[in-house]
């Protein structure tokens, strides 16, 4: 078991003289931010913390020195940083990790949908059970505690894909929240098998989605996915406008057919890249109503720079990344996501939640200040799948991350590879599953 520490293997310890982002810490707790950490205003607030883990909950947390230890055992953290667990609301594990098979030829986005497409008839219920098992073993050692994964849909690979994820579900309620969308492009739901696909998604207590294009139809696609939510009592989850043409704004058709429907149940939309595109009236006129609706999104950073903008003898000039900093300013809910995994639209990544935020603050500019952001990969996107995770707080679950790292640009600046990942009050093995597991599938 890796770690830069070691905490006990006990019912009822201290993790002292750590350090905390103030906007992590629940309502219920006030402590003042680090005086010598605001030489320059609104950088980094963080602030000093020793907390009690007790029966598998933060039972207390204080500023250091105002408590007695009780002698119990302490866990020394010489000022490191503690989080909440993460939560990754955007990914697709029955994609992930086929690109040993099928990596994208030219890593343009075209070709991702043909190759993803193409090794569809090797996804039978073993082969997706391996390959997504590994995706989850990823992303609990790297210490996430609630996923939400897209899941192809098209036909009978539906249910193949929500009775293995269903499996999964299973087997890892203890360790990890699961949910899932499914995914298909909304013509689909202009087809006789739109209703049974709803039926499949409430049966499984899944989330309906897809994949937003720019079409004639597309008002009376929207119109049938939302009567078929209010159907079956589901919540909604669409892929949006995930391109360079600053024509598409199938987020403004989805907002409207929201209020059209008086929907009152949760939609989150992610990607959004055209917005980062389009003239100043046009976006005012978009998140307006987004807003209106009530619409949290989801941004894909990773994803999103990989595909965007790709031509072969062409250096990438516009990455795609959505309006971050706007779209909070407008107070709309926003969190960001780590979505494919070594698959066709994304040949990297590793499931890890500290990646996806160390490479949205460089790529999108989110450290000066840091302020709100750390609450994106925790309790922002929990909000959004209807949980209550991803907040420091007495008598919240102790699922928690410490990092060696002190302040947050510590964290961003190097590799955290002897965190400490902390469930319900007990230390877990955070060593990472061996790629040599999948070499059966290829």
């Amino acid at each position: 078991m890796r770690g830069f520490v070691n905490v006990p293997d006990s019912n009822h310890y201290w993790l002292a003289h750590g350090r905390v982002p103030l906007c992590l810490l629940g309502d219920n707790v006030t402590l003042e931010p680090i005086a010598n950490l605001r030489v320059f205003p609104h950088q980094e607030d963080l602030v000093d913390v020793d907390v009690e883990v007790k029966g598998g909950e933060i039972a207390t947390i204080a500023p250091p020195g105002t408590t007695d230890f009780d002698n119990k055992p302490v866990v020394n953290l010489q000022q490191g940083l503690i989080w909440p667990c993460f939560v990754d609301m955007h990914t697709h594990l029955d994609k992930g990790h086929i690109w040993p098979r099928c990596p994208n030829p030219d890593g343009t986005f075209a070709k991702a949908l043909e190759t993803v497409r193409n090794d569809h008839s090797n996804w039978h219920a073993d082969e997706l059970y391996q390959r997504m098992e590994f995706g989850l073993k990823c992303s609990y050692a790297h210490g996430t505690q609630a996923i939400r994964t897209h899941l192809d849909s098209f036909g009978p690979l539906g249910k193949t894909n929500f009775e293995v994820f269903d499996q999964l579900r299973r087997q890892w309620a203890e360790r990890l929240t699961l949910q899932a969308v499914c995914l298909v492009s909304l013509d689909y739901f202009l087809t006789p098998e739109a209703d049974p696909l709803a039926q499949l998604v409430a049966e499984f207590g899944g989330i309906l989605g897809g994949v937003t294009y720019m079409n004639n139809e597309l008002v009376a696609q929207l119109d049938q996915v939302f009567t078929l939510a209010k159907r079956y009592g589901l919540d909604l989850d669409f892929h949006t406008d995930e391109s360079l043409n600053p024509d598409d704004i199938t987020l403004r058709y989805v907002a409207e057919a929201a209020l059209r429907h008086d929907f009152q149940g949760t939609i989150t939309c992610g990607h959004c890249c055209s917005l980062s595109v389009q003239s100043a009236d046009v976006v005012e006129k978009t998140l307006t109503l987004v807003k209106a609706a009530n619409i949290g999104i989801v941004s894909l950073p990773m994803c999103n720079l990989y595909l965007q903008d790709r031509q072969i003898t062409h250096t990438p000039r516009y990455r795609g990344v959505t309006l971050l900093h706007e779209i909070h300013q407008r107070e709309i809910p926003v969190a960001l996501a780590s979505d494919n995994c070594r698959d066709p639209f994304y040949a990297y990544g590793d499931h890890d939640g500290l990646d996806v935020f160390k490479q949205s603050v460089r790529i999108g500019h989110l450290d000066r200040p840091f302020d709100h952001w750390p609450r994106s990969l925790t309790n922002k996107p929990a909000q959004l799948m209807g949980l209550s995770l991803g907040t420091l707080a007495s008598g919240h679950p102790a699922n928690l991350i410490c990092f060696q790292a002190r302040t947050l640009n510590e964290l961003v600046a190097r590799g955290q590879d002897d965190r400490v990942v902390i469930r319900q009050g007990q230390p877990i093995d955070t060593k990472l599953p061996d790629y040599r597991e999948l070499d059966i599938l290829f």
